[in-house]
């Protein structure tokens, strides 16, 4: 058996800002959906990008959302999770979406067309760490790049 012990927000923090891709839930007329997106994080928020008629876009404004990324390695039984929870906002302001372009856009992998930005504050971070005596940081399988 493996301890578990909770991650500091700056360690939840520091494993947002090396990640690419990850999860958010979010719920419909039809019930809760979970979708895997790219993001960035600027400040204290992840920022997704996706189109107006997805079901981020139809149902993402002033939602409560919950945005998760994680890592496992299962042959030593040990890894990671990060969840942000806060209320999404559609950001339609030209002087934040040209900071974002210049600083940390997300970058879709899926084609067509996303200019939906949605920022999503952390109005919550927790994170949870299973296993002593490594760093999550030191064992990413990817980072992003500045």
């Amino acid at each position: 058996m493996q301890s578990t012990h909770d991650l500091s927000r700056e360690e939840c923090a520091r494993l947002l800002a090396a990640g690419v891709a990850g999860r958010v839930a979010l719920s419909t007329p039809t019930g809760p959906h979970i979708l895997p997106v790219n993001y960035s994080v600027d400040g204290e928020s992840v920022l997704l990008r996706t189109t107006a008629y997805s079901l981020l876009g139809t149902y993402g404004r002033d939602a409560q959302l919950c945005f998760e990324i994680d890592q496992f390695d299962y042959e030593n039984k040990r890894g990671w999770s990060v969840a942000v929870r806060g209320r999404a906002v559609f950001v339609d302001d030209q002087s934040e979406l040209a900071h974002i372009a210049r600083t940390w856009e997300p970058k879709p992998w899926a084609s067509g067309q996303r200019n939906l930005v949605v920022r999503i504050p952390w109005a919550e971070v927790t994170g949870r760490q299973i296993g002593d005596g490594w760093a999550p940081w030191d064992h990413l399988p990817v980072r992003r790049l500045a």
